[in-house]
This record gives C-alpha cells, sequence and structure tokens, in this order.
C-alpha cells in the first residue's frame, strides 16, 4: 500500500499499528513524516572514531578504584559500561527474547496496551516520542511498564513478557542502589538509605523499545537528540547497536558499541540538578538499521512525581555553593519534557536559575 494512499499519522498513532506496522507493509521507502532535516541525520554527525565511554568492571563495588571510575564518567561522560555487575547472561537474553515476543504479538493484541492515560502499575503502548507533539516522527515503538510493586505488575504487565521483565526490573534495583550510593559518597555526602527513597526512586519505568528495519535509515532517527528526564537510566542494548552519545567535547558523537553481558549506564537530568551540576546528563540519539530490527531495554529511575526537586541542600552547605538549578514540583518536569518533541538539553535549560 503506498503511503500516499492513507493517513500515516491515523495509522500508526491512533489505529495503534506502530512504526512496525509501517514496516510489515515492505515499503521501498519512508513516509515523508519521517525524515528528518539534513542537520539530525547520522551523515551530519562528526563521529569520535578511536574513543569510547568507559567499560568499568564492577565484580568489586567496593573497590574505591571502581567508585572513582564510576564518578568520574558520571562527571565527564554522563555514561558508561558495567561488566560483572551479577546479572546472568540468560537474565539479560530472555528480556530482549520477551521484547521482540511481545512485539511480534498481532497487532490487535498489542493495542490492549494503548491507553490515553497511563495509569499506575499498568503497562502501556506508545509510538515515538510524543508524537501528537512532534513535527517529525520517530522510527521506534515501546512499551512502558510501571512499577509499583510485584503484585499489581503480574495483573497487569502482558503476559508474554512480564515475567522475564520483572526478573531483570528486580535485579537492576540492586544496582542502581549501588551506584547511587557511590554517587553520593563521591559527592562527600551520606550514602543512598531510605530517607532519599522518594527523591531518587520514587517512580520507575521498564521500557521495552522496538526499533524496525527501516528502508532508509540514513533519513530518519530512531530517537532524536536528547537528555534523559529520569535521575538514572540502565540501558541494555542487543548486538545491533546504534546508539550514540555527545562527546565531551560537545561538538561530535562516540557510538556506544554493545558488548556483550554489559549494562550501559547513563546519568539523568534530576542527576545533574540534585548534584548542582557536579555529574552531567548528556545528550544522546538513536539510529536504526536497514538489515536488522533492533530492541533496547531502558530502566528509568525518577523522582516521584509529586517529589520537590532542588540542589540537595546538604551539597551546598558543604561546599559553599549556590545553586545553579530552581526548586519545583518534579510533574512539571515531567509534563514539560513530553509538552514536545526531542531538543536536547533545553528541558533542563528550562530549570536554570
Amino acid at each position: 500500500m503506498p503511503t500516499d494512499a492513507f493517513d500515516v499519522v491515523d495509522f500508526v498513532v491512533n489505529k495503534g499499528h506502530g512504526v512496525a506496522g509501517l514496516a510489515e507493509m515492505g515499503l521501498k521507502s519512508v513516509p515523508d513524516q519521517y525524515i528528518q532535516p539534513v542537520e539530525e541525520r547520522l551523515e551530519s554527525l562528526e563521529l569520535v572514531i578511536d574513543e569510547s565511554i568507559p567499560i568499568i568492571d564492577v565484580c568489586n563495588w567496593e573497590d574505591q578504584t571502581v567508585c572513582d571510575a564510576i564518578c568520574n564518567a558520571s562527571k565527564k561522560y554522563g555514561f558508561f559500561q558495567i561488566i560483572n555487575h551479577g546479572i546472568p547472561i540468560e537474565v539479560l537474553e530472555e528480556v530482549q527474547v520477551a521484547a521482540h515476543r511481545f512485539f511480534q504479538l498481532p497487532t490487535e493484541e498489542k493495542v490492549k496496551y494503548k491507553a490515553d492515560v497511563f495509569k499506575p502499575g499498568t503497562a502501556k503502548l506508545e509510538t515515538s516520542f510524543s508524537p501528537n507533539k512532534e513535527k517529525i516522527l520517530e522510527w521506534k515503538d515501546y512499551l512502558s511498564m510501571h512499577y509499583v510493586d510485584h503484585e499489581t505488575a503480574s495483573a497487569n504487565w502482558p503476559p508474554v513478557c512480564k515475567d522475564a521483565a520483572l526478573d531483570y526490573f528486580n535485579r537492576v534495583q540492586v544496582i542502581v542502589r549501588k551506584i547511587y550510593d557511590i554517587l553520593l559518597k563521591g559527592l562527600k555526602l551520606k550514602g543512598f538509605d531510605e530517607s532519599k527513597r522518594s527523591l531518587l526512586m520514587g517512580r520507575r519505568l521498564v521500557n521495552f523499545n522496538y526499533y524496525p528495519s527501516c528502508p532508509n535509515p540514513e533519513l530518519i532517527v530512531g530517537v532524536g537528540r536528547h537528555s534523559d528526564a529520569s535521575a538514572l537510566t540502565v540501558l541494555l542494548q542487543d548486538d545491533v547497536g546504534g546508539l550514540y552519545v555527545r562527546d565531551p567535547d560537545g561538538k561530535s558523537w562516540i557510538h556506544v558499541l554493545p558488548t556483550k553481558g554489559a549494562l550501559v549506564i547513563n546519568m539523568g537530568d534530576m542527576i545533574q540538578l540534585l548534584s548542582n551540576g557536579h555529574y552531567n546528563s548528556i545528550e544522546h540519539k538513536v539510529v536504526a538499521n536497514s538489515a536488522k530490527s533492533r530492541v533496547s531495554i531502558a530502566t528509568f529511575i525518577l523522582p516521584a512525581l509529586d517529589q520537590v526537586v532542588a540542589p540537595l541542600p546538604e551539597l551546598l552547605e558543604a561546599n559553599g555553593e549556590k545553586p545553579l538549578y530552581r526548586e519545583f514540583l518534579y510533574n512539571d518536569y515531567f509534563k514539560y519534557f513530553f509538552s514536545k518533541g526531542h531538543d536536547g538539553k533545553a528541558t533542563i535549560e528550562w530549570a536554570k536559575i
């Protein structure tokens, strides 16, 4: 079916077919709604060939060398990969298989998870980023699963993937607490404890991201330039690749090559804000592939929506620093982030004093 013979947005967004539905049509070229301006395409990026984000062996989390490496990477790159983190390779592989299993369901099964309102503890099927706000769509479908507790997730997450997703998610939480503990101590503050749960882990999401193979990957993006609205993001890549992060020089881009068994950790905007700029969230983007579909599993760790956020008072007091960011309700930030298309680091700029 030629793309000019039907309403692409209605088919993809409103009817819930997503880009997976477009890919299944065997298109020879991507619809105009997905074609990016030249400056946003991979061909226009200045790529760093001989540099990568740090790969850190965390087999001993207590090792000061490991702690220093995590803090330094969080300051310079905002991204790093960890290996020997304790999650068995079988668990990583199974959650990727589960993601493929969900996106291979018939459309009538997947659209059961399409909803106007994302209720606590449920799963919601989405496409692109914020399709009703974006000028140009992104070549991605995703299933977002909100975690409240095990019982609620078991009752509401899709049966074809919930067991693998919950097993993986529970193991990631252990890693997240360890990273938070290291980051806080790296600022000469008290480590992570329950008093900071609402601020640092008040809202938790697991996203299955699906990037179907694309006939013209050079014209589109899987995800546009942005930094995450989270505090911390844990990403599991498959072997296809396609994640690029902004180099510390601010001009070029680094391809985060898949490393078997590794997890990609990145600082979100809230860590930059809470640390008063000591740690940095970094722009990143995803490109698609012409030969093979890609999945990734992103676990977003965020403040509670009703949490007031601002640079940590104890940090400001200890260092005699002035706050770089204003105080606000996190829900206001979250809403603003999704009120527009991806636009680099514009959201964290909105929070500056």
